[in-house]
């Protein structure tokens, strides 16, 4: 098959959804398909402009120029595949060829509709969320990466039931176990101090990501520790201004480390060797932390709440991630027996098998395929 996939406009910078496409792009060419990735030019956002228009400009390019730039590479193509059901606004150039969207999760969509009201959307964010939720009606085949955003897409769609699927998200690189003399090389480069303990949280700083929350429960461990030995590795984004406030606000700052965009085999020394990784996000679409920790031997604490403890399976340990004060406690009485969890981990990450993704992802391919060739036909 010739596979055109559509991925995200650099500027916007989801390393998430830019792993996926290269994840997509890698399996699908060693299969012997024949890919090619599209993405918006920045074309707009090169003008000498102040930053405070930089959004905006980036909207002329994904919604203006980008149009122009995909609609003459549809011809090359058997299927388009929508990497990141952010773009389904651009499913209405796609009704005359198959194609698919992956949904990973509908979080702003259900934000600008007010269904969360810890987080407000602004008008001109609700008017956007409208046109992708458009773009996902007129999708031929959508497909969603956990049980709990099929549940939404259904619920908040005007889609069929038998244009919605689920595939479920694989491990996006080999994370396996590194022993100690493998991973003390990275901790040193990392600036872990050796021979301490760490709890680790991966993220971004999405609000349903809950890092507040992270630095919250971490305090309250502290509080509740009798010997309070323990380090916070926060992997991923930046901190932000309220973090850092509370931080210093708390007397955190010689217990907290903060890791910026680590790579892969880094953030794999970490899963190695932290004592648990506490992933308490509010809301997921899938939750790949909680699978990477677990494929390298790391016990996970994460949320009782779906896809959490779908993904985590019986492999994880489940909080309330509103409720600081009583995680902390919970994790202190699951420190003893924590390596009871590895070999629970490592069965349950063997679920999320990348190269059995990239097979459901063909089947739906040539499903959607066939579908317009009798629609043709017809």
């Amino acid at each position: 098959m010739k596979i055109l996939l559509i991925g995200n406009y650099q500027p916007d910078a989801i390393k998430s959804m830019d792993i996926f496409v290269q994840m997509l792009e890698n399996h699908l060419t060693q299969l012997g398909h024949k890919v090619h990735i599209i993405r918006p030019k920045i074309w707009s956002r090169k003008l000498p402009l102040p930053s405070i228009f930089s959004k905006w400009l980036g909207y002329i390019d994904k919604l203006f120029f980008f149009p122009k730039q995909l609609c003459p590479a549809l011809s090359w193509a058997d299927i388009v595949h929508i990497c990141d059901h952010g773009n389904a606004v651009y499913t209405k150039y796609l009704q005359n060829i198959p194609h698919v969207v992956t949904c990973h999760d509908l979080l702003p969509i259900r934000s600008g509709l007010g269904e969360f009201p810890e987080y407000r959307t602004g008008w001109t964010g609700k008017q956007l969320q409208q046109m992708i939720l458009q773009g996902i009606n007129q999708a031929q085949k959508v497909t969603c990466v956990s049980a709990q955003t099929k549940s939404d897409v259904l619920r908040l769609s005007s889609l069929s039931e038998s244009a919605v699927s689920l595939i479920s998200m694989g491990l996006n690189y080999p994370y396996t176990p590194m022993k100690r003399r493998e991973y003390q090389p990275y901790l040193q480069a990392l600036g872990i101090p050796q021979d301490h303990q760490f709890i680790l949280h991966v993220g971004a700083n999405h609000w349903y990501k809950n890092r507040l929350g992270v630095l919250a429960i971490f305090y309250q461990m502290t509080l509740q520790l009798k010997q309070p030995e323990f380090y916070l590795v926060m992997a991923g984004k930046p901190m932000t201004d309220e973090m850092r406030q509370f931080i210093k606000t708390h007397n955190l700052t010689q217990k907290v480390i903060e890791l910026v965009e680590i790579d892969h085999e880094s953030l794999r020394s970490l899963y190695s060797a932290a004592t648990a990784l506490l992933f308490p996000s509010l809301y997921e679409g899938f939750g790949w932390p909680i699978i990477e920790a677990q494929a390298c031997g790391c016990p996970v604490f994460t949320s009782n709440r779906p896809p959490m403890n779908d993904v985590g399976g019986e492999a994880a340990i489940y909080i309330e991630p509103d409720k600081p004060q009583e995680t902390a406690a919970k994790i202190i009485a699951h420190l003893p027996i924590l390596d009871m969890l590895k070999s629970k981990g490592f069965v349950n990450s063997q679920r999320f098998n990348s190269t059995k993704m990239i097979f459901q992802y063909i089947a739906l391919y040539q499903q959607a395929i066939a579908e317009k060739n009798r629609g043709s036909i017809i």
